[in-house]
């Protein structure tokens, strides 16, 4: 099955700005004895696309989930949008998750529901919409993450590994977020595949004003699509630009940013470029 191209993007492009929509300060994560972050800090700005790396260990997707109110922390505090997540009541916590979205790796759905019903969850748990509403808003959702019409009744299990992440995408999209989460967005995906996904997040997060927090081991995502990008050593964060960490003298990061896929990823950002 092919999949069919996202519709053109609204006319006002995102803007960036300094206003920090996700605030951490003394971050402490911790399972039994293994410290997984201990006091770390990140500001991610309004607007941006923020891509999250480090070493295996070092707590990328421990982080998103923490940020997003599924793990507590052992110490520190969060503000997303501006609320602290660690004294939200449930009510609260209920209202804040209305106003972001969550891909998780290989989309997540569940498989007795169709992509049109899966779509629909947000909008059941959160919303008291009509029926004919949420399909209407479904059908939306699929054409706007780049998904044939057809894909709204097929369940899961029918799609390519492509065309779930892209439903998964329409999901965390459902109630129309201000920052989505995504955790290895193109992981699994081949080149093309992967690449395509890359420019669909850019495009939405461009058309949308999204802010994106993206957990990644994709260096071609890194050098594509992304503002910043946070990489996670000895349990803190370092957030720079790629310009910036490839200047950096720090062992992993050198390793990191200067080896043979690096240099193939940057090289092909300066082809995009120059073309």
């Amino acid at each position: 099955m092919t999949e069919a191209a996202p519709p053109p993007g609204l006319t006002v492009e995102a803007k960036r700005s300094d206003e920090a929509v996700i605030r951490i300060r003394g971050l402490r994560t911790q399972f039994g004895p293994q410290i997984i972050h201990d006091n770390l800090d990140l500001d991610v700005t309004k607007g941006e696309v923020l891509g999250v790396v480090g070493g295996s260990g070092t707590g990328k997707s421990v982080l998103l989930r923490t940020i997003v109110g599924l793990q507590r922390p052992t110490a520190g505090s969060i503000e997303l949008l501006g609320a602290d997540v660690l004294s939200l009541t449930d009510q609260a916590k209920e209202a804040l998750r209305t106003r972001t979205g969550v891909l998780f790796q290989d989309g997540a759905l569940f498989s007795s529901l169709t992509v049109a019903e899966n779509i629909q969850v947000p909008m059941r748990e959160h919303t008291d919409l009509p029926q004919e509403l949420m399909d209407e808003l479904a059908e939306l959702k699929i054409a706007m993450v780049g998904l044939p019409p057809d894909a709204a009744g097929k369940y899961p299990s029918e799609l390519s590994g492509g065309m779930r992440k892209r439903a998964g995408l329409a999901r965390a999209l459902s109630l129309d977020p201000e920052i989505v989460f995504l955790d290895e967005p193109t992981a699994g995906l081949d080149p093309i595949g992967a690449a395509a996904f890359d420019q669909l997040i850019l495009s939405l997060q461009k058309s949308l004003g999204l802010t994106v927090f993206m957990v990644t081991h994709d260096l071609d995502s890194l050098a594509a699509i992304c503002d910043r990008i946070a990489a996670l050593i000895d349990k803190k964060v370092r957030v720079a630009t790629m310009a910036e960490h490839l200047r950096d003298d720090d062992p992993w990061l050198h390793e990191y940013f200067h080896g043979p896929r690096a240099r193939a990823a940057l090289d092909a950002k300066a082809s995009r470029v120059s073309a």
